[in-house]
């Protein structure tokens, strides 16, 4: 058999593909030559390339199409292996045309021209990348990073595990030092209801509005999480848009902090030394905080759960094994499955939509109004406090652990290299990690 161009993934190669293949490049090249988040771009990126190389099948579903009415096959416009669009004619009935539910592309035909069918009888069986309702459009993922995706992420596996090893990486001993912080990290999270009332505005549906907002906790794993509850088919988007924005974070998060404070107010000095945190309290409080926060939002037990019991695992001293595991190799076990099954779900034609365009865009305004509105508590706070705080830190509040107190410290020491605000902006950069899985639980309890 002579292996010839219609069996190479040429003739299914469109623009679209060659875009989205640009765009991943473009993440991969910010990975590696300008550091910006290697460890998640790097296989988001490569994912993206992988799944817009037609007829490698890597995030292939399989789909029995069935006939929505009886009648007799009078033309079959597709054959075995052509691509179609959603919504194009597969088979011509007497009784009525019969169209694919999602694009994609022909795995094989069950029955041919002249011959007679039932309702509900399987017609065709096709392949799509398209991420479906299960219930709606059940379908059997049978490629690589389908797998992956559909038991790993749809199944609510992944996040919450790489949850587990954030909390083991977390230090909450800042928060703890200084209490008033956790109300900065509580702020922040107006940047998530800030930009689900205007999803809503701009026409997206409740699911859809929470998957966008939840972008504005700066939390990959949370936005994962929601996302594949709530609103599976715009998970490529979101992803990214997170992942993206948290890259990004040296770059969104100064120009808002300078919109809104003055050069005296990003001068303030504070103390670089914290008070000295107990072991028992570092113990007592994950502990705590599941019981009441979980008690409060059950829906949020996935992740405030595992995100304490990692936290456990670092603090009480004698899982220091489980610890280490948590920290090295198990997180870069858990991140290199999410990360290349997120950037798979992104093949051109689930992902060049307008309706993707505007996710983007209102991720960024939830981003930047969760830093912005840490920011503003900040400056109210200091009305009332002897102490002031540097109203800096309450940009922080966006979580994206520990980046943004990073860029935070760096500001600092811009406007008086005297001053070190690292672990100041630490409590409410945690702070905002607790508060977008609270936030989540909320929007799960409500909507799911």
């Amino acid at each position: 058999m002579i292996f010839g161009l219609m069996e190479t993934g040429f003739p299914l190669f469109y623009w679209g593909n060659a875009l989205m293949i640009v765009i991943a490049l473009t993440l991969i090249y910010l990975a590696i030559a300008k550091g910006m988040e290697p460890l998640l771009l790097v296989p988001i990126g490569f994912g993206m390339i992988l799944v817009n190389l037609p007829l490698g099948g890597m995030m292939d579903y399989e789909m029995m199409l069935r006939a929505p009415q009886a009648g007799t096959v009078m033309e079959v416009p597709l054959n075995k292996g052509d691509g179609f669009d959603k919504g194009a004619i597969v088979f011509k009935l007497d009784t009525g045309e019969v169209q694919a539910p999602v694009f994609g592309r022909v795995d094989s035909l069950k029955v041919s021209k002249g011959q007679r069918v039932e309702q509900g009888q399987v017609i065709a069986s096709i392949l799509t990348m398209e991420q479906t309702n299960q219930a709606e459009l059940p379908s059997r993922p049978v490629g690589l990073l389908s797998r992956i995706f559909q038991f790993g992420v749809m199944w609510q596996i992944l996040p919450p595990l790489m949850f587990l090893c954030l909390g083991a990486l977390t230090d909450f001993g800042p928060m703890l030092a200084n209490p008033k912080t956790l109300l900065l990290g509580a702020a922040a999270q107006f940047g998530v209801y800030l930009a689900f009332f205007m999803s809503l505005f701009f026409g997206f549906s409740l699911t859809e509005a929470a998957s966008i907002g939840i972008i504005g906790g700066a939390e990959g794993p949370t936005t994962i999480y929601v996302t594949s509850v709530l609103a599976p088919h715009i998970i490529g988007a979101t992803a990214v848009a997170c992942y993206s924005y948290m890259a990004l974070v040296p770059i969104i998060i100064p120009p808002v902090i300078r919109l809104l404070t003055t050069k005296k107010e990003r001068q303030i000095y504070m103390k670089p030394s914290l008070r000295k945190v107990s072991r028992l309290e570092k113990i007592v409080f994950p502990l705590i905080t599941s019981i009441i926060v979980i008690l409060l939002v059950p829906t949020s037990a996935p992740l405030m759960g595992c995100f304490m019991l990692g936290n456990l695992f670092k603090e009480c001293g004698v899982t220091e094994r489980l610890n280490q595991t948590a920290q090295t190799t198990f997180v870069d076990l858990i991140t290199i499955f999410l990360t290349l099954a997120i950037g798979a779900a992104m093949p051109a034609q689930n992902f060049l939509q307008p309706k993707t365009l505007l996710v983007l865009i209102l991720g960024v305004v939830s981003f930047a109004s969760a830093a912005a509105a840490g920011v503003v508590l900040a400056k109210i706070m200091n009305l009332f406090l002897k102490e002031k705080i540097n109203p800096m830190i309450g940009g922080a509040g966006v979580s994206a652990v520990p980046m943004s107190a990073r860029v935070v410290q760096v500001m600092g020491q811009a406007e008086d290299k005297k001053n070190f605000l690292l672990m100041h902006a630490m409590g409410p950069n945690v702070a905002g990690a607790i508060g977008a899985a609270i936030a989540g639980g909320v929007f799960i309890g409500i909507l799911g």
